[in-house]
């Protein structure tokens, strides 16, 4: 029974399942979009979502709690002044998960990860 667990482990260590997070939450705030499996996506929507709500925030402490998972100095400002404005009127669901295909190979479905924009959603 998975009583009390709160996230996949993603058949990984737990270093390496960190560092591929911290990676993929790195390239989705520089690129805004990124295609990765189902199950990674969904788990990256859950970080994500964190990060831009501790950007909203906008203090110093929140600023480190960032600095301390995205470890690139550029993306983090560029996610602190853009994002207080880009995400001011949304509560929530800054992040989209679309499912896209189905991975050549071995067969793994994929989804599309990107920011949600204002502009779009009207």
């Amino acid at each position: 029974m998975r009583h009390g667990k709160d996230n996949r482990r993603l058949s990984r260590t737990t270093s390496h399942r960190k560092a591929m997070l911290r990676n993929m939450v790195t390239s989705l705030f520089e690129h805004e979009k990124i295609e990765t499996t189902e199950a990674k996506a969904k788990e990256l929507k859950r970080i994500a979502e964190k990060m831009i709500t501790l950007a909203k925030r906008g203090d110093l402490h929140a600023r480190r709690q960032v600095e301390a998972y995205v470890h690139n100095h550029k993306i983090c400002s560029k996610l602190f002044d853009d994002g207080k404005t880009r995400f001011s009127s949304r509560q929530g669901g800054y992040v989209r998960v679309l499912p896209t295909r189905v991975r050549r190979g071995d067969a793994a479905s994929m989804a599309m990860v990107e920011l949600v924009d204002e502009a779009a959603a009207k």
